[in-house]
């Protein structure tokens, strides 16, 4: 199967629709039918179901579809990877570093201190993400190493590194009554009628159901906080980024947040693995 093909049925596959799909690729409809045709014949399967109302994905497709996207992803690190690894024969060398903005702060400003002073660090591009998105950067080769959190991000097919583990705490407004007490127990705060926890967004963007306000960023979400619209269950480090409109109570039954190094297991960057080396030292 060529890449072209993939990114065709992926299309479709996405947008059950061949004229949007069409749209989205800018090819007319005529020949992104017979691709994905072609394709069927090719694979003997039946991947698409067509009526004149609606297009649906079958069984086969429904595996193809989740294989396509890891392929064109592995093509699409690839690219990337090559590019950067040019670069670095060039004499222009550097390793990005994904990271959840707001999180792991002083760890992240130790590690990036201590490599700065290794004789053979490279340049650092740092890559701020939001929730849940630095684990899909290091898959695609946006970036080429990250950190991790568990047991919230999935470091499956990843080599890692523990770096520190800490409990969480309950974020809640000043004045809220709970923010007086020593410690919370998980089940008292999911009991808070007037404080829902966020909904923040999947991989695909979209919100799950649910009765709290959607939230994008650290940032909006400390405001509805502070308004009065919502807590959050979130690791112990976060307390430096608390203002006095907030308060921050233990969780003691909330699990253990493990902030980990994580890197493609197939790398063979230098520069990755002064940065592993690093941060294992911290």
């Amino acid at each position: 199967m060529e890449t072209r093909e993939l990114r065709y049925f992926v299309a479709v596959a996405e947008e059950l629709h061949f004229g949007r799909a069409a749209q989205r690729l800018g090819i007319a409809q005529p020949p992104l039918s017979r691709a994905i045709h072609r394709l069927e014949r090719r694979l003997d399967a039946v991947l698409l179901e067509r009526t004149s109302r609606a297009v649906t994905l079958t069984e086969a497709g429904s595996v193809l579809l989740r294989e396509a996207r890891a392929a064109l992803d592995a093509v699409e690190a690839a690219e990337r990877r090559t590019r950067r690894a040019a670069l670095a024969a060039t004499g222009r060398p550097a390793v990005v570093l994904a990271t959840k903005a707001g999180a792991s702060s002083e760890l992240l400003a130790k590690l990036l201190d201590a490599y700065a002073a290794e004789p053979d660090a490279v340049a650092v591009d740092l890559l701020l993400c939001g929730i849940g998105e630095q684990e899909p950067m290091l898959r695609d080769g946006r970036a080429d190493v990250a950190l991790l959190h568990q047991p919230f991000d999935d470091t499956a097919g990843f080599d890692v590194e523990e770096l520190h583990t800490e409990g969480q705490i309950v974020v809640l407004p000043a004045g809220h009554p709970l923010a007086a007490r020593e410690q919370v127990r998980a089940a008292e705060v999911a009991g808070l009628p007037d404080l829902p926890l966020p909904r923040w967004p999947g991989r695909d963007g979209t919100y799950p159901d649910g009765p709290g306000p959607r939230a994008r960023d650290h940032a909006q979400l400390f405001q509805l906080i502070a308004l009065g619209r919502a807590c959050w269950i979130a690791p112990q480090s976060c307390r430096a980024q608390l203002g006095d409109d907030l308060a921050g109570v233990p969780v003691v039954d909330a699990p253990q947040v493990t902030t980990v190094i994580a890197w493609p297991p197939h790398s063979r960057s230098r520069a990755v693995a002064g940065l592993v080396r690093t941060a294992t030292r911290l």
